[in-house]
């Protein structure tokens, strides 16, 4: 890293620091809150970070690899189909291994330990795109100061969502929303190599790769458009970005297998069609939980289009509505898709800017408030009898 680079480094994480440093406490804090709980219960909070669901999956791929000889068991005694392995993407497995074999930690401590560090990594990158577009103008504050307090609070809010907890699982989703984000920071800044190369990191960790590529094609052809982007690097930018999604796809068997591998989890895409049949089944059922799942799917829609009308980079626009789409179009269960949605990141640019702009006390009692029920909300989830 050449001197300006480490210079600029430098003062990203001293700007970010306070961010960071919120960010670390509010995680603390929930984990507090889960470990209270569950040992209330006479569980342990260990197990059920690390331990559970997909990071069991995750786990027996690092220790075995995806044709290990006890498959065939493991996946009748979990209630899975013959090929349901290979839903789940190598990267983090790579990662648990490689800590294992490297600093002799077990695999489910590997995958909380990369959950950990990429957490961090992701909230600096979510401060720097917050940062960045609050400096490109448009509906946000264009001061350097302001700028920075947009930063903070939108990597607050992304830390006491009300399903944070996702952040210490051994689970994608910070790995993922760290590749996301900087991928989106190199493309806003048009370090279409690194993007690319980023991009490609997050297509070997979760499907939902296609927004990031989605980012980098969009923000590399309307820099080509304006001629403001060399040729060379944004096309080889834009060949990358693809590249994991698209071998990990031929690895399976090619994309209509690993649809079919999808699909055996009851998580094929059909554009919203099992969803909205489930919330009509609920609003004839339970109409105060078809009305709540209504005004999820309203919020959501509304911060994307606040998106919109807050003039964000092209990039980021289509990151979060190709998330958007991927979560309510998949045919996944409704307890998925918060966790679906929590790498997009960008939804909450509306909310933050409006919180930066407001007294401080009233932004900071807001965001305790948030914080309270992140915690309390996300030991009762991760608690009950289904998976995130």
């Amino acid at each position: 890293m050449t001197g300006p680079k480490r210079a600029a480094a430098r003062g990203l994480l001293r700007r970010a620091a306070p961010a960071l440093a919120l960010f670390a406490g509010i995680r603390v804090l929930g984990l507090v809150v889960l470990a209270v709980w569950a040992g209330a219960e006479g569980r342990s909070p260990h197990q059920v970070l690390s331990a559970r669901w997909d990071a069991l999956w995750y786990t027996d791929i690092a220790a075995h690899g995806y044709h290990w000889a006890g498959y065939q068991a493991t996946a009748h005694t979990r209630g899975a189909g013959v090929r349901s392995h290979l839903a789940f993407f190598p990267l983090l497995p790579w990662l648990e291994r490689g800590l294992h074999e490297a600093v002799g930690l077990s695999y489910a401590d590997a995958g909380l330990a990369v959950s950990a560090v990429a957490s961090l990594v992701a909230a600096l990158g979510i401060f720097a795109v917050g940062e960045r577009i609050a400096g490109l103008g448009g509906g946000l504050p264009a001061s350097p100061v302001t700028g920075r307090r947009v930063a903070l609070v939108l990597v607050v809010l992304w830390a006491a969502l009300p399903i944070g907890v996702l952040e210490s699982m051994a689970y994608t989703e910070a790995l993922f929303t760290a590749l996301a984000a900087w991928s989106l920071w190199c493309v806003l800044r048009g370090n279409w190599i690194t993007a690319g190369l980023l991009s490609a990191l997050a297509g070997l960790t979760r499907p939902s790769a296609a927004a990031i590529i989605a980012a980098v094609w969009a923000g590399a052809l309307l820099d080509l458009w304006r001629r403001e982007a060399p040729l060379l690097r944004a096309v080889a930018g834009m060949l990358l970005a693809p590249a994991g999604l698209l071998a990990y796809a031929g690895w399976v068997g090619g994309i209509p297998a690993y649809f079919r591998i999808q699909n055996g989890w009851g998580n094929g895409f059909d554009f919203g069609a099992a969803y909205g049949r489930f919330v009509g089944h609920q609003l004839t059922t339970s109409p105060a939980a078809g009305v709540g799942l209504l005004v999820f799917v309203g919020l959501v829609l509304w911060a994307l289009i606040a998106c919109v009308r807050q003039r964000q980079p092209v990039a980021t626009v289509v990151y979060a509505a190709v998330i958007v789409v991927l979560a309510l179009g998949a045919q996944a269960y409704f307890n998925s898709k918060p966790r679906l949605l929590l790498p997009g990141f960008p939804l909450l640019l509306p909310l933050a800017a409006w919180l930066a702009r407001i007294r401080t006390s009233r932004a900071a009692a807001t965001l305790g408030v948030l914080t309270a029920v992140s915690a309390v909300y996300g030991a009762i989830w991760l608690l009950g009898p289904g998976p995130p």
